[in-house]
């Protein structure tokens, strides 16, 4: 359940927050990040693939973004270099893993208001 509400400060990665849900928004916070991190609950994906699912995203927003889940310790980035064409993947790390139940509860939730309030387009 949700802790009392009281007015303190967390200091978190030298920064100052006003309450956890800032220190987890932080993290998943943005158009984005947590687009990428559902995307990764099934299992790592490489660059293109991300972008293929992700249709909407620019690439410089696309790698910005990964570089700073990898920063934060949501993901990882494995990049195989033996042959080319030079190979990259992305995948939840167990930290990233913690954040699947969250996750999955903002994709029903998204789902409830598409259906509700939305349509559906094909592409």
């Amino acid at each position: 359940m949700a802790e009392a509400h009281e007015r303190r400060l967390i200091k978190y990665n030298d920064k100052l927050f006003s309450c956890t849900t800032s220190i987890a928004m932080e993290f998943i916070g943005g158009k984005w990040k947590s687009v990428i991190l559902v995307y990764l609950i099934d299992g790592k994906k490489r660059y293109n693939e991300l972008r293929k699912l992700i249709s909407t995203i620019t690439e410089r927003t696309l790698s910005l973004q990964l570089k700073q889940l990898e920063k934060d310790g949501l993901i990882s980035r494995k990049v195989y270099a033996k042959k080319p064409p030079l190979k990259v993947e992305y995948a939840l790390t167990p930290f990233g893993e913690s954040l699947i139940p969250i996750l999955n509860s903002i994709a029903n939730w998204g789902m409830i208001v598409a259906k509700d309030k939305g349509e559906f387009i094909e592409e």
